[in-house]
């Protein structure tokens, strides 16, 4: 009997798909609602030609669009109060805020961070599936294949290798760079580009 992914075609047109111990099966089954708002999210996504070209600044419009889209379907950014207790003496265990989080969901959005933001990510996704806050861990990047478009507009500069892309996330997955978390990971492609500028 075949395997059937849980993952529209739609989806797969416009984004590469990778999943860490079964994270789409338990995505898509155990979360139901909360798989139904990412693909909402991802489905109403474009990248806009004026977004590329708009100068930087702290959080980019198109990142802010994705999580903007679930924290309308009630998601929200979520820091976590952790400690670990042995022989009656709390250890602080701290954790990076999550950029969307909703029933034991946590999702990450990195555009154009550095890609040691990756592992901050996947560190966190471990360390908060081991304490049992959450139960699979999500990030939404850019393809590499991105670049050829961000180079086209001569913005190549801004979008450098050392920044996060489909290419250096993989091999940190693929590395278990998240432990024994469930992750899904979605990679923009160039199906999701528009020129807008037309």
């Amino acid at each position: 009997m075949p395997n059937r992914s849980p993952v529209p075609p739609d989806i797969r047109e416009r984004y590469y798909v990778q999943e860490w111990r079964h994270g789409l099966t338990i995505l898509a089954t155990v979360f139901q609602s909360e798989w139904l708002d990412i693909l909402h999210a991802l489905r109403a996504f474009k990248l806009l030609r004026s977004e590329i070209l708009k100068p930087g600044g702290s959080k980019s419009d198109i990142a802010g669009k994705i999580d903007g889209a679930l924290i309308a379907r009630n998601w929200q950014e979520k820091s976590f109060d952790t400690k670990i207790t042995v022989d009656g003496a709390p250890h602080p265990s701290p954790t990076h805020a999550v950029d969307c989080y909703k029933n034991r969901v946590a999702l990450e959005v990195e555009w154009n961070n550095k890609d040691p933001f990756y592992d901050r990510d996947l560190n966190n996704f471990r360390l908060l599936f081991e304490l049992r806050a959450i139960d699979v861990g999500v990030i939404v990047t850019r393809s590499t294949e991105l670049q050829e478009i961000f180079n086209a507009l001569g913005k190549g500069s801004s979008y450098g290798n050392s920044t996060t892309h489909f290419s250096k996330l993989l091999p940190r997955i693929e590395g278990g760079g998240g432990g024994g978390c469930p992750i899904v990971a979605f990679a923009i492609k160039k199906d999701c580009y528009v020129d807008d500028s037309v």
